[in-house]
């Protein structure tokens, strides 16, 4: 199987390749709206929770705080997670977010969000959506970025395979593209990251050991009528533009490396 070499903003979906040991570290999808007060009273979010409970029954309340103009304040997140710990549903006055460690297909992913979309709506109902957006994280680690020019485009490895790598402690490129048919957005990052850093803390959690990322991040930030129906179409759309530029980034070795059958 060739590398795809379509332009990835607009190319054809590529066939999907299951990895077996897929370097995909977390994927999460979330939906921003306008701050919704009531959902720091647990008794107003209580039949959301009830709604989600046979999959999500582990409830986890967190605050968070922070310094506005010299005011500390502090914000509630209801932290939803299943027996696996691997999947959670986080809500929030102004979003809800869902995400895995164990992403296993698209399919599965948009399906399980569809579903705390429904209860989101059906329980909260928010009436406006701020911003939409779905991630999906990988990382490299030991062997494999060594041998990352096999792996990855020249373009994406840079300066890391250039014979000089072990003296490189950390480079992260970032990229933002705009689609020519609307308003979506792709913020890509890459690169090297030292032991006990991360891109995005509480998204891409530190190790102690140094760290390729491929990092994707598709988003739309355009007010307008929260509806699941079509918030839905929009995921998949996502979830393919960017499985379609990973494809364009990754190498034939890369699938085989991490159990794809081609």
């Amino acid at each position: 199987m060739a590398v795809v070499d379509d332009n990835p903003l607009t190319g054809q979906l590529p066939e999907e390749v299951l990895l077996k040991n897929a370097p995909l570290i977390r994927v999460l999808a979330q939906v921003r709206f306008p701050s919704i007060l009531s959902i720091e009273d647990k008794g107003f979010v209580a039949p959301f929770q009830e709604s989600i409970r046979d999959i999500y029954p582990i409830l986890q309340p967190e605050q968070t705080g922070g310094v506005l103009l010299g005011t500390q304040g502090f914000t509630q997140i209801w932290r939803f997670i299943d027996n696996s710990g691997n999947w959670r549903v986080s809500l929030a006055s102004d979003f809800l977010a869902l995400e895995t460690t164990t992403y296993s297909s698209r399919s599965d992913f948009l399906k399980r969000f569809e579903r705390v979309l429904f209860a989101l709506s059906e329980h909260i109902n928010p009436q406006i959506v701020d911003r939409f957006g779905l991630r999906y994280i990988n990382r490299l680690l030991q062997q494999d970025i060594v041998d990352l020019s096999k792996f990855v485009r020249p373009e994406i490895a840079g300066i890391i395979t250039t014979g000089f790598e072990e003296q490189i402690n950390q480079m992260i490129s970032e990229a933002l593209f705009k689609f020519p048919e609307g308003e979506d957005i792709i913020l890509v990052q890459w690169g090297l990251l030292p032991a006990k850093a991360t891109i995005a803390q509480g998204v891409v959690e530190p190790i102690n050991e140094p760290s390729w990322v491929l990092d994707l991040d598709m988003s739309l930030t355009e007010r307008r009528k929260f509806d699941v129906q079509i918030l839905m179409p929009e995921a998949q759309k996502f979830a393919e533009r960017i499985y379609t530029f990973f494809r364009w980034v990754v190498t034939t070795e890369f699938l085989r490396r991490f159990g794809g059958e081609l």
